[in-house]
């Protein structure tokens, strides 16, 4: 653990004013519970003023919904304990579900709305009649604490969100560049480097909620629009590096690379490029960057210019290469174009990558996941309200509540015990510091001044820990429990056996939530990866049939989303048929049976009969994968009908009438199809190491 900061230290302490304001703010009312105002603010509080501004907005959305949904629920239905248990349970199991859904900051109103209603609901079950007061109270506590956290976190050397998604998009860069390294230098086709790519996938993920915060933080939309644009090419680059390692490593391979000398040069100044071209920018944001125009011309030249001697699966293989090589340069240099418009606040940006892919922003939810945390979560509340309601345990009612909030909090968790875990030690922790305060520091304590001084030490330091990601949850759980097992009040009226009763029913809570997801839910990461990649492939079966897909950038958007969520479950394996790089074809699969799908009706009509029979090999190969739950050996067939297409299509003159020549159109088109196929070819069966070599595909006909 490395020691504060002072900009850590400066949250703290802003933090910390806050939270005193709040308190005295609500002493001074006086509201029934102060220290709700007071633990609102370490629950708010972030580090950046976006994020702080867009979780008390959020927040204070939340805590009416919920507080509403107390008040008409409460004396309806305060008579059937039971039915009422079943209401509570539905209604957060409800919010858990449209939070999980949603993966930006406003996954925030939901969260904090399922966890109101038990929080004013389950104490006033033996008291209907205060249900209204309680739901104010509680809503002028929070709300208190919310405009004190935002107003302070404004006005006091506000710290914005610009430069940290700088630093993040940085750390990106590094990575990329190595993995980009790696994949141009690739000799054998399963290059996996699985530590790296869920970094990488790890910082475009979390860019989800930091762009949902940065509008909130003053920043213009033109600076906004470039971020969302900045993410989905960061998102984009991954898949495009890692589909260069077949095609580079089988041309490799090959004997026809001797035949093209300006090759390895070629990928050699592409990755001085790459390394290089981040801090040229950094030097001198201003100049556009013409080696990477020199590299698209040296590029477009050796495609041109192919030697003749090379057989046509040489040819599409080098074309394909040099296809996916400009891919790279093109997203690279929009990545460090945008950054630097970031940076500078202005500016025009002219994309270099165009593509039908672009430009969507749909991500993929895994409905089914979300369903059972729901369900599991609402079989929970109603178990624990059913051993409550069997008790009799008049403080029970808080048992219930904290195990909600864990339930709430680490939901969307693959394996949430150990979380669930984490956060028990915590409230543990916050039990033995409050009785501290409680019964040995406050009876000593005769004004606000010196209260502010006996909170001043531990509350410094646990700001510290907020500011910092790693110990972020933990620190705010013992700040909201230290503070609101003090139950501070106007004046001094401590109970030890109401302290005992309160902070043994929130730790029995934590205990039956802690045993109740470790028996529900004993499955891990891996199960989760496994249900991902079978969507994959239900998604590959639909690329490769004739169903009408209504948006296809909406359809690629979600795949690829849905390989940034598997890359981070993916345990570390030998490379040998690793998930993250049949994951990586699985992508390039459907991608290219799109494309195809898009070619098959501009070319001969034998050309289209050779395509369809790809792509009905493609959908029958993945509709076994679905059905038998586990990745197939590829059939020899599928492999035969891609030679075959490939054969047919590359072949010189395909495509034009007897004694035409094919159109500059013609000729794209047919080029863009033979990348499709070889891309599938070398999904399906790549160059491994160990593996035999891909057969030459068949030559022309005789006088074709």
């Amino acid at each position: 653990m490395t020691n504060p900061s002072v900009r850590d230290w400066l949250f703290s302490a802003k933090t910390f004013v806050a939270a005193m304001i709040a308190l005295y703010i609500a002493l001074a009312v006086p509201l029934p519970r102060p220290s709700w105002a007071m633990a609102s603010v370490y629950i708010v509080s972030n580090p950046f003023v976006g994020a702080t501004r867009s979780k008390a907005l959020f927040r204070a959305i939340g805590t009416v919904m919920g507080a509403s949904a107390a008040v008409l629920l409460v004396p309806p239905f305060v008579e059937s304990p039971y039915l009422f248990s079943v209401l509570v349970a539905l209604w957060t199991g409800a919010m858990i579900y449209m939070a999980l859904s949603d993966r930006t900051a406003r996954s925030y109103v939901f969260l904090l709305a399922g966890l109101t209603l038990p929080l004013i609901a389950l104490p006033t079950v033996t008291d209907p009649t205060t249900i209204f007061d309680v739901a104010v109270a509680r809503t002028e506590e929070i709300l208190v604490g919310i405009i004190c956290a935002s107003l302070v976190g404004s006005m006091v050397w506000p710290s914005r969100l610009g430069p940290t998604l700088i630093g993040r998009t940085d750390a990106w860069f590094a990575d990329a560049q190595q993995f980009a390294r790696e994949a141009l230098a690739a000799r054998s086709g399963d290059v996996v480097q699985l530590p790296r790519q869920q970094r990488l996938a790890a910082t475009v993920k979390a860019l989800d909620v930091l762009l949902s915060q940065l509008s909130y933080d003053h920043a213009s939309p033109n600076v906004v629009t470039r971020a969302y644009s900045l993410r989905e090419r960061m998102q984009l680059f991954l898949p495009v590096m890692a589909a260069l390692a077949d095609p580079l490593a089988t041309l490799r391979r090959s004997a026809a690379i001797a035949h093209v000398p300006q090759f390895e040069p070629l990928m050699a100044d592409v990755c001085k490029w790459i390394d290089s071209s981040l801090r040229r920018a950094r030097e001198d944001a201003t100049q556009g960057d013409t080696e990477a125009t020199h590299l698209r011309a040296r590029i477009a030249s050796l495609r041109v210019s192919a030697p003749r001697g090379l057989a046509p699966w040489d040819g599409a293989l080098l074309s394909n290469a040099l296809w996916r090589v400009q891919q790279a340069i093109d997203i690279w240099e929009d990545c460090i174009a945008l950054r630097a418009l970031i940076v500078r606040h202005e500016g025009s940006w002219e994309p270099r990558f165009r593509h039908w892919r672009v430009n969507a922003e749909q991500v993929f939810v895994d409905h089914g996941f979300m369903l059972f945390s729901a369900i599991s979560t609402i079989f929970f509340i109603v178990v624990a309200c059913s051993l409550w309601i069997a008790s009799g345990w008049h403080d029970g009612a808080n048992a219930v509540f904290i195990a909600a909030v864990a339930c709430c909090f680490f939901g969307g968790l693959d394996e949430p015990a150990p979380a669930i875990f984490r956060f028990f030690l915590a409230c543990f922790a916050s039990v033995i510091a409050s009785g501290i305060y409680l019964f040995v520091v406050l009876p000593e304590v005769h004004n606000f001044e010196t209260l502010v001084l006996v909170f001043a030490v531990p509350f410094l330091f646990i700001g510290t820990l907020i500011a910092n990601p790693k110990f972020n949850l933990v620190a705010a759980v013992i700040a909201l429990f230290t503070a609101t097992f003090m139950s501070l009040a106007g004046s001094y009226d401590a109970n030890f056996m109401v302290f005992i009763n309160t902070s043994s029913a929130s730790l029995a809570g934590l205990v039956f939530a802690f045993v109740w997801t470790r028996v529900t839910r004993p499955f891990g990461a891996e199960y989760f990866a496994q249900r991902l990649i079978r969507a994959t492939w239900a998604d590959v079966v639909r690329s490769a049939s004739g169903q009408p897909i209504a948006d296809e950038r909406t359809f690629f958007s979600r795949m690829l989303d849905r390989l940034m969520q598997v890359l981070p479950r993916l345990a570390t394996s030998g490379p040998h048929h690793h998930p993250s790089v049949e994951t990586f074809r699985d992508l390039r699969v459907a991608s290219n049976s799109l494309d195809l799908r898009h070619y098959r009706d501009s070319v001969a009509a034998d050309m289209s009969e050779q395509i369809d029979r790809v792509l009905t090999n493609v959908r029958t190969y993945y509709e076994l994968c679905v059905a038998r739950r586990k990745r197939q050996p590829v059939p020899r067939g599928l492999i035969e009908a891609i030679d075959a297409a490939l054969a047919r299509i590359a072949q010189p003159g395909a495509g034009a009438a007897p004694g035409a020549t094919r159109t500059f159109t013609a000729e794209i088109r047919l080029r863009d199809a033979v990348h499709a196929l070889v891309g599938l070819r070398l999904s399906f069966a790549p160059l491994a190491s160990g593996a035999p070599a891909a057969p030459a595909m068949p030559g022309p006909a005789s006088g074709a």
